[in-house]
């Protein structure tokens, strides 16, 4: 991934956790989210597993199967201004890597002891993105 990417995806992720409350799941929705993305069963979710479950919710929301998601896709996961700054290429649609980016930079984020990891009360503001 690109620096400009990364930069654009962290910038978004400190919007989700200080935006509005649409952008954050309840906390039992979290905490049922962490239960079913965290294989090993540790009570947290590190970046790889947040990675496999976006990468998986991706291609189940992918229903043209053309390797991107448009607004339609996203179904309100993603506001029309994150969408658009998630969007390097301004195509109006989020490849894998742009969306895998943006939820990174959401992890990050939410992530604010820098433990690598997150609990339900963390993952709340990721979890739009993996559900």
């Amino acid at each position: 991934m690109n620096w400009k990417l990364m930069t654009t995806a962290a910038a978004l992720g400190m919007a989700a956790i200080v935006g509005t409350s649409t952008m954050a799941a309840s906390a039992p929705a979290a905490s049922k989210l962490l239960t079913s993305i965290d294989p090993d069963k540790d009570g947290t979710a590190d970046m790889n597993e947040v990675r496999a479950a976006a990468g998986a919710l991706f291609d189940k929301l992918d229903r043209d199967h053309d390797g991107t998601l448009d607004a339609k896709e996203l179904r309100g996961r993603v506001s029309a201004k994150d969408l658009k700054a998630a969007d390097p290429d301004n195509d109006g649609t989020l490849t894998k890597d742009e969306y895998l980016a943006l939820v990174a930079g959401r992890f990050k984020a939410a992530d604010p002891d820098n433990d690598g990891t997150l609990d339900a009360k963390e993952l709340k503001s990721v979890a739009k993105l993996l559900k």
